[in-house]
């Protein structure tokens, strides 16, 4: 009896779940925290020579293995194909331990879909499925293909995800006179095997790695592409089977452009319409000079062209007619950038179609030079000057001197001719254009402030606050607006009146006139006034506590230059004002002083944060200056009662 006993305390010591199947309880006890475990996911991509083309079919295997309780709840699968991708013999089933014998599940419904959630017309689609009987211990097996039609959009194969992966494998296939490259992506450190081996007339590349440990989610981390580790191959050239050629595809960022050439060569042939030119002698009439009139159109555009994504084959990369955007008053940004275009034709200026790729793409045009490496179009315009300015008229209240702020440091892709192209880097706006100024003019009124305040805004800042504000109508909801934005001291922060100015005028910085109030904020002990003047603590939220991996990514710099005049109540004298501060490094700066002068004190709280992005590192020294900062935003004025 005593020995059935210690079994038992044996056997309560180690967690066993005798109703999964040995390997759920191996890798349970493997990956804790995990929700899901793929434990085989396999790509296999054929490539051969057809003709003069290239015939591409991509075999993908996922196994994968559910840990919680919450696994109905992915029981949704979405295959996405277009009309670039063909999706073929799809086969999916769920497995489920029963006692000591396993059974399969098979997936006997699945449903066609449109996307269209974020366009107006979109043509790619989904296969959509769910996986019967999916629970805690259940396996998945999903096997399907795919025809890729275009050698240009090869996507690139993940090693790693968001969950752990026990065995990640890629393959290609390759008819030996085909030329790849491959680019490897934040695989350092990863013990990945890689294989060439020739086979029958064709190359078999391959790259191995098991046991992936998942890669962790991290609140403003730049895309995934600058954290999980992928490879991407690109087709070169090939030669062609009906004559004697070879024929380059992906090798060099001119190859890109041609192709990207041949598909706008022929935009705008016809003679632009008799109200667009009207509109155009409207709009550019007195203007006194060249910069003037591009302004004048590019306002326009952003004003009256809505943006509607519109993607259809190569419609997804091809502008359509300006005449057709005008009538319609909408288009996408391929059809912003022909109507733009075609404007400034028309006054005589020249403006150039330009691909470029957001924040979220990683890559450059010289690593990349395939259609992976952006997914925007914009127009870009030299002066006279020489100084170049990116217009993108997909967005809203963009001044002329700010490109859009998600294609920042990135890239630029501009048409020069059929035989050559100009690559230009979008400048990082610095963080003295887009300030925020707020001067307030404070009276203790008992255990109360009130407050009158001027606040200028630049910049994206501005941008910002006119296209959420655009929509509000009613007094209430505007005034609910500027409480959350002006906050102040507490959370008792509110404004009793507001006054906007230039809110709709592209050019100048808006202005906010307002008068509030903060409720039990003054401290009154005996003959003494408490008061804190650091009514302004927003650049404290870009203290980030955890510690992480990827580079935390910021929208656009920032200044802030904070003035409270503070007027000295009567029969009352300063006691006490905290000492003067300066706090910077290299992308930041900070300063605060008190001054006393004209029977009031003078606080000036000036921060500048110019960076768009921080590694890891940058980042917990940006947290060390801020921990500094929050220091001396707990210190306090002291005013004491004269006695008479």
């Amino acid at each position: 009896m005593r020995k059935v006993v210690i079994l038992v305390l044996v056997l309560l010591a180690f967690p066993v779940y005798a109703q999964y199947s040995p390997e759920f309880n191996l890798y349970k006890e493997k990956y804790k925290d995990a929700n899901k475990v793929v434990l085989n996911r396999e790509v296999t991509i054929h490539i051969s020579i057809k003709n003069d083309g290239l015939d591409i079919f991509q075999d993908n295997i996922e196994e994968t293995l559910y840990m919680t309780d919450g696994a109905n709840m992915a029981a949704r699968e979405d295959l996405n194909f277009s009309y670039f991708i063909e999706l073929k013999d799809i086969e999916a089933f769920t497995t489920i331990f029963d006692g000591n014998r396993p059974k399969n599940y098979e997936v006997d419904n699945y449903i066609q879909k449109d996307n269209l959630d974020n366009s107006f017309y979109d043509d790619s689609k989904s296969v959509i499925f769910h996986y019967p009987n999916l629970k805690k211990g259940a396996k998945t097996y999903l096997k399907y293909s795919e025809k890729i039609k275009n050698p240009r959009f090869l996507g690139a194969f993940f090693l790693g995800d968001f969950f752990p992966i026990v065995n990640s494998k890629f393959n290609i296939i390759a008819d030996k006179e085909i030329d790849l490259n491959f680019k490897e992506f934040n695989t350092e450190g990863l013990d990945i095997k890689f294989s060439k081996e020739e086979k029958w007339g064709n190359y078999h590349y391959t790259w191995k790695i098991i046991d992936v440990e998942r890669f962790k989610i991290e609140d403003q981390s730049s895309n995934f592409r600058n954290v999980v580790p992928h490879i991407l191959p690109i087709i070169t050239s090939y030669k062609s089977k009906t004559a004697d050629k070879k024929i380059h595809l992906s090798g060099k960022v001119d190859h890109l452009y041609q192709w990207y050439h041949s598909l706008v060569k022929d935009l705008n042939k016809e003679e632009p319409s008799e109200e667009l030119k009207k509109l155009v002698e409207k709009l550019t009439l007195g203007k006194k000079n060249e910069l003037e009139k591009v302004r004048a159109i590019y306002y326009w555009a952003q004003e009256n062209i809505k943006y509607i994504a519109y993607e259809y084959a190569l419609g997804g990369f091809v502008p359509r007619e300006a005449n057709l955007v005008f009538d319609r008053k909408y288009g996408d940004c391929k059809d912003n950038s022909s109507i733009l275009k075609e404007m400034l034709e028309i006054a005589g200026i020249d403006g150039r179609l330009t691909w470029i790729g957001t924040r979220s793409i990683p890559y450059s045009y010289d690593d990349v030079p395939t259609p992976v490496v952006d997914n925007h179009m914009i127009l870009s315009y030299r002066a006279q000057d020489g100084k170049l300015y990116f217009l993108d008229a997909t967005g809203r209240f963009n001044p002329l001197e700010y490109p859009s702020s998600f294609i920042q440091g990135k890239e630029a892709l501009i048409e020069n001719g059929i035989d050559g192209y100009i690559l230009e880097k979008v400048p990082v706006v610095p963080a003295s254009q887009n300030v925020i100024t707020d001067i307030s003019d404070l009276e203790i009124s008992g255990d109360d402030i009130k407050g009158k305040s001027s606040a200028t805004i630049t910049g994206y800042g501005k941008m910002d606050y006119t296209f959420y504000s655009e929509d509000l109508q009613t007094d209430s909801k505007i005034k609910d607006f500027y409480n959350h934005m002006f906050l102040k001291g507490s959370n008792k922060f509110l404004i009793d009146s507001i006054t906007e100015t230039n809110r709709d005028d592209y050019d100048k910085p808006l202005k906010v006139d307002y008068s509030f109030s903060i409720s039990d904020y003054v401290k009154n002990f005996g003959e003494e006034i408490y008061l804190n003047l650091n009514l302004n603590k927003e650049i404290t939220s870009f203290k980030i506590t955890k510690e992480r991996k990827a580079d935390v990514e910021y929208e656009y710099t920032k200044t802030y230059d904070i003035t409270n005049n503070l007027k000295i109540p009567a029969g009352y004298e300063v006691e006490y004002l905290p000492e003067n501060i300066q706090i910077s490094n290299d992308f930041f700066f900070a300063n605060i002083t008190y001054a006393y002068q004209d029977e009031q004190i003078v606080y000036r709280f000036k921060c500048v944060l110019d960076f768009i992005l921080l590694t890891p590192e940058e980042q917990l020294q940006l947290n060390e200056l801020l921990e500094d900062v929050e220091e001396a935003f707990k210190e306090v004025v002291i005013l004491k009662q004269i006695n008479s």
